[in-house]
């Protein structure tokens, strides 16, 4: 496992992930990723899940050269029931990873891409149903993955079913379906990002280390682990990440319509919410068992 990529894409950059899911993967991976682990903030509590555990169904880049590969050696990307092409997003979020479906917990963006492109062009498919179990990820490919599903929904028949959760990116990806479907004891939501930094400076004081940078270009060091972060940087990073929360409403506003506004969508402040209040908000449009709304959207869709 290589931690520093790991770290990479966990500090000092934009996230659209569930606040409760950063803190747990800090909690139990911090230490391994900054020596002496981190300091946590308080009045958070940690989401431990993993996509379709204890039980619960499980159900392209530039030239999309994962879709080529998959076809150049006779395998087909989509997991189809009739005419209807099941596509799951579970897990974390993570903008490249050539593969389809989702490995080590996590779905890759381009593979996502690669199916909704195959969704779109097989004559074969008649219908698309996204499982998404997810408390969001990256926000690197996000928009465009997003954008992709959305063009899908205009085209064909879609339906998002959460098993159980739709989070930050999670929800974008399942807002860009023509209906929306969750269980009782889900949670949907989430519209917002975060941007973490780790300093390190006081433990590296206390080590007994001190580090020099050499830069060329008075910001190219902003925002490094090794100083306190600067106020005028914070301020910059926070003006940042509100841009990706508005361009994220506004996506979820075109993706939902007059069921749930732009407007509505940033009123939430990143709020996440159970089934009753997401129906009555708009975030969602039904509540209901996974697999009975699976198998009413097979049925349709293969009845024409």
């Amino acid at each position: 496992m290589s931690l520093p990529r790991i770290a990479s894409r966990v500090f000092d950059t934009p996230l659209m992930i569930a606040e409760s899911k950063a803190i747990a993967f800090l909690a139990g991976f911090g230490g391994r990723l900054v020596d002496g682990g981190v300091v946590l903030p308080s009045g958070i509590a940690a989401t431990d899940h993993v996509a379709f555990a204890n039980g619960r169904p499980s159900a392209g880049v530039v030239g999309d050269s994962l879709g080529r590969y998959y076809q150049a050696r006779g395998r087909g990307v989509l997991d189809m029931v009739g005419n209807v092409a099941v596509i799951p997003i579970e897990g974390t979020l993570v903008h490249k990873g050539a593969y389809v479906g989702s490995s080590s917990g996590e779905t890759s963006y381009e593979g996502l891409r690669t199916q909704v492109a195959a969704a779109r062009s097989s004559p074969n498919v008649a219908g698309v149903v996204y499982e998404v179990d997810s408390f969001g990820g990256e926000v690197a490919g996000a928009f465009e993955t997003a954008d992709m599903m959305a063009q899908l929904s205009k085209e064909k028949p879609t339906l998002a079913i959460l098993t159980d959760f739709a989070l930050s990116a999670g929800y974008l990806m399942a807002s860009t379906a023509r209906q929306v479907i969750m269980p009782e004891l889900g949670r949907a939501g989430s519209i917002g990002v975060i941007r973490m930094h780790v300093d390190m400076s006081r433990k590296l004081e206390n080590d007994g280390m001190r580090v020099t940078l050499i830069t060329a270009g008075k910001r190219k060091a902003d925002g490094n682990p090794v100083q306190p972060l600067p106020a005028d940087v914070a301020d910059a990073w926070r003006a940042e990440v509100e841009g990706m929360r508005q361009l994220f409403a506004s996506r979820v506003g075109q993706h939902r319509g007059r069921r749930f506004s732009a407007e509505a969508a940033l009123a939430t402040e990143a709020a996440d919410f159970g089934a009753a209040d997401a129906v009555r908000l708009g975030l969602v449009d039904a509540i209901g068992p996974s697999q009975a709304a699976f198998e009413a959207f097979v049925t349709a869709i293969n009845k024409r």
